[in-house]
């Protein structure tokens, strides 16, 4: 836009070198909705060219250089006008002086640093952006280009079992064995993004009328320090086990697919702004609608694409693994394999 309709103008347009091959995917937006955008990973480079395209041909643009930034910010929306950059690279495209004609400028951000994966929650979004800026005397022109970055991570698959309880003193004694615990972490246990999670729930005694029990998946949103914390508690998925009164010595086998969900990957005070941890929580309700809770952390990490399975392959495996170490029969297990 010009000062007062007057003089040239120009519209930048930033496109990447691998854009045609690169792969995009879909990332919530802040209104809720679902955009595609360029995936990027820690570590990759990120080139291509900048168009500074001038509306009014044959009139020349003045200006005071033309740059292009890469930055990875952390917006609070509590806090909207700070910008929490912990990214911010620049690369100056061309020095001050005048435009007779449209050009087009290389960048290359070479093996960029990219700590964290994008995320738009209910209370802070954490974004990776480049942003063309041509500035001017009075009013910049500027252009930005959203990209998403997803963290991959590799941890060693074990088959160890892990318990939850649930106990009234005398009324009741609920176990809920899940199918496996990978290694600990802090205290929890991890799944993959596109894990199942197996298991049995068995009722060792019941003296209460239990009419309804199921297992939720909770996303605890947590922003801010010290006095100005703010916790959002999100329940995405909710799994019904049973529907009626159980008896003692019934047991109940559980399978559920993480992938069906909208989950990310659990983070741990991200630079010092916010965390996003899950828990796995077992819900029983009575006849006389009083509600029991049992709560597990668990960690979620996202997988490499390097192995790809479908869900009844996951949910086949884990529930071998799961009955594998129930059985004790490791040695028959292991003779299947080398077979």
């Amino acid at each position: 836009m010009s000062f007062f309709g007057f003089g040239q103008s120009a519209e930048i347009d930033i496109v990447l070198n691998d854009a045609e091959t690169r792969k995009k995917v879909e990332h919530k937006t802040e209104d809720g909705k679902k955009d595609k955008y360029f995936l990027f990973y820690d570590g990759e480079t990120v080139s291509g060219k900048v168009n500074v395209t001038l509306k009014t041909p044959g009139k020349r643009l003045e200006h005071y250089g033309i740059k292009i930034e890469f930055v990875g910010q952390i917006e609070l929306y509590y806090d909207r006008g700070n910008h929490h950059e912990f990214v911010s690279l620049v690369k100056d495209l061309a020095r001050p002086g005048e435009l007779s004609q449209s050009q087009t400028f290389d960048f290359e951000f070479t093996h960029v640093e990219k700590p964290y994966e994008s995320y738009t929650g209910q209370n802070v979004k954490l974004r990776y952006f480049l942003r063309s800026t041509v500035s001017r005397r009075l009013n910049d022109i500027s252009k930005e280009m959203d990209i998403v970055v997803q963290t991959l991570s590799t941890y060693p698959e074990m088959n160890s079992s892990i318990k939850m309880e649930v106990g009234i003193e005398d009324c009741l004694h609920i176990e809920f064995e899940y199918n496996k615990s990978n290694q600990l972490c802090r205290g929890n246990y991890k799944y993959h993004l596109r894990d199942v999670i197996v298991g049995k729930i068995y009722f060792l005694l019941v003296r209460i009328k239990i009419k309804h029990m199921e297992i939720d998946i909770i996303k605890r949103e947590t922003t801010g320090t010290g006095p100005s914390v703010y916790h959002e508690n999100d329940t995405i998925a909710k799994y019904e086990i049973m529907d009626g009164a159980p008896v003692r010595g019934e047991s109940i086998p559980i399978r559920l697919f993480l992938a069906g969900y909208e989950l990310t990957p659990t983070m741990r005070d991200i630079n010092k702004k916010f965390s996003v941890r899950y828990y796995l929580n077992l819900v029983l309700i009575d006849e006389e609608e009083r509600r029991y809770f049992k709560q597990q952390e668990i960690t979620l990490w996202r997988k490499g694409d390097t192995v790809r399975r479908s869900m009844s392959q996951q949910a086949t495996i884990a529930a071998q693994r799961f009955e594998g170490s129930n059985s004790g029969n490791a040695s028959a297990q292991a003779k299947q394999y080398s077979n």
